[in-house]
């Protein structure tokens, strides 16, 4: 056997399980094809090296081919699994993603740079799972893992392949966006960076980074009140992207929350844990990931991205407990807690985005602990007033697999806000504990009057522990994939 070359790549190849428990294993159209090629003996050695290939397990065979030195073959489940309606996904696209990125970071273990992956029969899972499963943040390490090149093994799917490179590096931007330190990722630095990836793109792209100066002239009161409290300059990013073949077609309008860094302010953080709020801006990275994304896919459709940006902080000119602040649409707000300050920002920029004649409104944000609590990172909770814009989201999350679940926009919670001492909002419900995601989506509800807006609260979604076997531990970047997947389907 002759010794690996450096251009050899690693291959993986995926695996359904048998009909029968302990049956055996059932090659994918490419596995097939490379076991006649070994004459045989990729079946042979699957057989001998243990029992059936279970679900998201690997096994990894050396030296059978000259070609490709390591041959990973991955576990995809049972074969034409489909739609799961319990769990709300797709779970071949789902198993798909996972085996994939379990077999690539095997690959990236043996210090091989290459790796062609099998497409198992949806190139765009395939290219999802490998390009999502090998992403990591090591922008400021010294030692960095090999970096694997993954590409699509075989002739066929190459469009669907590309599509789904293109979705999983939309998510991957989110993700170093939000895994970035608070001192490296500012107001300033996000608008630029965002900026610098639309560039590409010439006319059909404008973005416009607006100044402090013009953020006090839209009487964005409850924005400037948290940003004020920081020494670092807020940014309003307003971006606009004109895929439409009618430029006057009415947009998509997507804001985000883009808190760069939040310690709760005069409302102090516990300090355990604090370092997270780095990605307290998620709402920010994953609205305009999504924008370069769609953009980068040619979407025929008009979107208007708003993500205010800036620090909440505690300093002597910060919030205070009891301050009432006034709104761009001239609503009073109590602000009782200084760390409830991201639907102050939301707030002024739900106002800004009537401006735009929407076609829908959908706003992104890390805004409540509730939120966690009550769905943990299962799915983003959704909140909202329109039964088409929920009916879209969620047959998107179906093929993504980031899901979403509705949550309750009940005047219930609506009285809960409104019943305040000095002002028309308090920016905390009155029994501040009890639903806190539904108080807050009330309160955001007091600054829209269009027919189809709906609230995401990421909040539970922004870090990946292990729960989702193809993201690594660290931001997560979602739900931007999902996102994409919306505008994708508004624009058909």
């Amino acid at each position: 056997m002759h010794s690996m070359r450096i251009k050899d790549p690693g291959l993986v190849l995926g695996a359904y399980s048998g009909e029968k428990d302990g049956g055996a294993c059932q090659l994918t159209g490419a596995g097939d094809a490379f076991d006649r090629l070994v004459s045989g003996r990729l079946r042979e050695l699957l057989a001998l090296s243990g029992p059936p290939l279970k679900k998201g397990k690997t096994r990894v065979f050396h030296g059978l081919h000259q070609d490709f030195p390591s041959v990973v073959v991955v576990g995809l489940g049972k074969k034409n699994a489909g739609v799961n309606d319990q769990e709300n996904w797709n779970e071949d696209k789902e198993n798909i993603r996972a085996a994939v990125a379990v077999g690539c970071r095997q690959i990236q273990e043996l210090e091989i740079p290459r790796v062609e992956v099998d497409p198992c029969g949806d190139a765009q899972a395939a290219a999802e799972g490998a390009v999502l499963g090998l992403h990591e943040y090591n922008e400021l390490k010294q030692k960095k893992k090999t970096v694997v090149t993954p590409q699509l093994h075989g002739s066929a799917g190459g469009e669907a392949w590309h599509r789904g490179v293109v979705y999983a590096e939309g998510q991957n931007l989110a993700r170093y966006l939000m895994e970035a330190p608070a001192n490296v990722l500012t107001p300033t630095k996000f608008a630029e960076c965002i900026e610098q990836k639309l560039r590409s793109f010439g006319s059909t792209v404008k973005v416009h980074v607006r100044p402090e100066s013009w953020i006090a002239a839209q009487e964005m009161g409850a924005f400037l009140s948290v940003a004020k409290g920081s020494a670092e300059p807020p940014i309003f990013l307003e971006i606009h992207y004109s895929g439409a073949a009618n430029a006057s077609d009415s947009p998509l309008v997507f804001v985000g929350k883009g808190v760069t860094f939040d310690s709760g302010g005069i409302s102090l953080k516990p300090s355990s844990g604090m370092d997270a709020m780095r990605a307290d801006m998620g709402g920010a990275a994953t609205v305009c990931s999504a924008i370069v994304t769609a953009a980068a896919l040619n979407l025929p459709l008009n979107i208007v991205g708003l993500a205010p940006l800036c620090e909440n902080m505690p300093s002597g000119k910060a919030n205070k407990p009891g301050d009432v602040v006034r709104a761009k649409n001239g609503k009073t707000i109590q602000v009782d807690n200084t760390d409830a300050e991201g639907r102050l920002l939301l707030a002024d920029a739900l106002c800004y985005a009537h401006d735009f004649n929407p076609r829908a409104i959908v706003d992104v944000a890390t805004l409540t602990g509730a939120m966690d609590v009550a769905l943990g990172s299962a799915a983003t909770g959704v909140f909202t007033n329109s039964a088409w814009l929920w009916t879209h989201l969620y047959e998107a999350s179906m093929v993504t697999g980031d899901r979403v679940w509705r949550m309750p926009l009940f005047e219930h919670y609506t009285k809960q806000v409104t019943d305040c001492a000095l002002a028309d909002l308090s920016n905390i419900g009155k029994y501040s504990r009890a639903g806190g995601a539904c108080t807050a989506a009330a309160f955001l509800r007091a600054f829209v009057r269009a027919p189809h807006w709906a609230h995401l609260d990421m909040a539970g979604v922004m870090a990946n522990k292990d729960e989702v076997p193809y993201l690594r531990k660290g931001m997560a970047g979602r739900p931007t994939r999902t996102l994409v997947e919306l505008a994708a389907r508004l624009a058909a």
